[in-house]
C-alpha cells in the first residue's frame, strides 16, 4: 500500500480517481469498527475516544492459498527490499507523508507476547494482521483531518480467556507464530512448508467451514474522563472467503453508485475515510456483518448528521 500511494498518489488527485485500499476483512471490521465507536462517543458526549483497543473474541476459519501466497510475498520483499522492515516496523508508515510521527508518534507497533487485558479480565495473544489493521486505523485518522485526535492511540490483539490456562494457550500460539516465522524464513523448510503444507493458490478451506465460520470483534475505547465504551462487529462465514467477497463488491458499489454522497476526491483512501456509513449501511444489508454497541459500559449511536469534507493527503479539502 505505502508504495502504491508513494509512487501514485499526484495521479490520483489529479486524475479524481478515488482507490480504497483493505476493503475485505482487513481492514474493514477494523476500520470501520472505530469509527462506529468513535461516532457514537462524539455524538453522545461530545468528545472522541482518546484510545480504543480492537479484541477478536471469535475467529473461525480456514487458511486459504491466496493468503498463504500474500505471506510469501511479503517474505520474498523483506528480502529484496532494505527499506521494508523499516515501513512495516512503523505505526504511521501509512499516514500521509507530512504525519508519518514514527517511533515518536503516541502509538507503538502491535504486542509481540502475551499480555493482560484489564478491561475485559482476560488474556490476548498477537494477532497476526493486527499491524495492517492498525496502520490502516491510524491512516483514517489522518486523512479525516484528525477527529479523534492526534495522540489517539489504538492496538488491536486476539482474546482467549482468564486464568492460567487463557495464558498458556496464548503463549502456545505466540510460539507457533513465531516458530512458523523463522521456518519461512529458511530456504529449506520453507520450501517443505510450501510443498507439503501451504495450500496452494486458488485453494481455501472446504464448503462447510465456509459456511460455519464466525468472527467477533469488541472495540474498547476511553474517553478523557476515563468512560470506557464497547461495541462489537460480528460477520457470518469464514472471514477470509465470502464476507470478504461481500466486503469488496459492497466498496466497488458504493463507488459506482453513490458517487455523488461521497465527499472526497481523487486520491488513495480508507475506507473509513471513503464510506463512513455509505459502506457500513451496505455491508450490514449485504455482506452480514453488524455494528452494535454493547449495553453494559457501551452507547447507543446518535447520528453526527452530514459529513464535512475530507482533507486530501496534498492537504487540499475535498469536495
Amino acid at each position: 500500500m505505502r508504495a502504491m500511494i508513494d509512487a501514485n498518489g499526484d495521479a490520483a488527485r489529479t486524475s479524481g480517481a478515488r482507490i480504497v485500499h483493505a476493503c475485505g476483512h482487513d481492514s474493514i471490521p477494523s476500520d470501520l469498527g472505530v469509527q462506529f465507536l468513535q461516532e457514537a462517543a462524539i455524538g453522545r458526549f461530545g468528545v472522541p475516544c482518546r484510545r480504543v483497543t480492537a479484541r477478536i473474541t471469535r475467529m473461525k476459519g480456514g487458511f486459504s492459498g491466496g493468503t498463504a501466497a500474500t505471506f510469501l510475498n511479503a517474505m520474498k520483499l523483506r528480502k529484496e527490499d532494505p527499506g521494508f522492515d523499516t515501513v512495516s516496523g512503523d505505526p504511521y508508515a501509512l499516514c500521509p507523508a507530512r504525519d508519518r510521527d514514527g517511533p515518536e508518534g503516541p502509538d507503538r507497533m502491535m504486542p509481540v507476547s502475551v499480555t493482560w487485558d484489564a478491561d475485559l479480565e482476560a488474556w490476548t495473544k498477537p494477532y497476526f494482521m493486527a499491524s495492517v489493521n492498525a496502520k490502516v486505523v491510524r491512516r483514517s485518522n489522518a486523512l479525516m483531518g484528525y477527529p479523534w485526535g492526534r495522540n489517539f492511540r489504538y492496538d488491536e490483539t486476539a482474546l482467549t480467556r482468564g486464568g492460567v490456562g487463557g495464558w498458556w494457550a496464548d503463549m502456545r500460539y505466540a510460539l507457533f507464530g513465531r516458530g512458523l516465522l523463522i521456518a519461512m524464513a529458511i530456504p529449506v523448510t520453507q520450501r517443505l512448508l510450501i510443498r507439503h503444507v501451504l495450500p496452494k493458490s486458488g485453494e481455501g478451506p472446504p464448503a462447510q467451514l465456509r459456511e460455519t465460520g464466525v468472527y467477533e470483534v469488541i472495540q474498547v475505547g476511553e474517553l478523557p474522563d476515563g468512560t470506557i465504551l464497547k461495541a462489537k462487529v460480528t460477520g457470518q462465514g469464514d472471514p477470509g472467503v465470502e464476507p470478504t467477497t461481500r466486503m469488496l463488491t459492497e466498496a466497488a458499489l458504493c463507488l459506482a453508485q453513490d458517487e455523488s454522497r461521497m465527499k472526497v476526491g481523487g486520491g488513495f483512501w480508507t475506507p473509513a475515510s471513503a464510506f463512513a456509513a455509505l459502506l457500513r449501511d451496505r455491508i450490514t444489508a449485504h455482506a452480514g456483518l453488524s455494528f452494535e454497541p454493547i449495553e453494559a459500559g457501551g452507547v447507543r449511536v446518535v447520528p453526527t448528521g452530514p459529513r464535512s469534507g475530507r482533507t486530501g493527503e496534498d492537504g487540499v479539502k475535498q469536495a
